[in-house]
């Protein structure tokens, strides 16, 4: 089961404060420990919606809002994705993870990614033949990229 984890953002990551060196290392213990466990799949921090965009769609039309966005509650500054055996899993390593925004109450948030079998019969075989193309290219092209 895959599940990506949200770190939800804060008014202080919003400004565009960056993590002390302390939680920096903290942070990259805990990936280690992740990565060692073979439960981390990718994980990055995320840039302020200042720097973002939103692309509203309605009918035919593509509307963009450029950032900053005004509900930080719902707007997220890092995530992970996750390989592990259940949802109680991912719910472990969370309560294990070094708290994401010292001095500000925080909040990580856990879902699970749909898997192919989770779609049933829409999921064609010529679907499932695309998506695993599309995917092979992505895994290449992010090793590539790693290089």
């Amino acid at each position: 089961m895959r599940f990506m984890v949200i770190v939800r953002a804060t008014k202080n990551t919003e400004a565009g404060m960056m993590p002390s060196e302390q939680l920096l290392a903290d942070m990259g213990k805990f990936n280690e420990e992740l990565a060692k466990a073979g439960v981390l799949l990718a994980g990055e921090g995320l840039q302020p919606s200042s720097k973002g965009a939103r692309v509203r769609f309605s009918g035919n039309q593509r509307i963009v809002v450029d950032g900053p966005f005004a509900e930080t509650k719902e707007l997220i500054a890092g995530y992970w994705l996750w390989q592990v055996k259940s949802k109680q899993e991912a719910i472990d390593w969370v309560k294990r993870c070094p708290h994401p925004m010292p001095g500000e109450d925080a909040e990580i948030e856990i879902r699970q990614v749909f898997e192919a079998e989770d779609f049933g019969a829409e999921f064609s075989p010529e679907l499932r033949a695309q998506e695993k193309r599309v995917r092979a290219q992505a895994d290449q092209r992010a090793r590539s990229a790693q290089r």
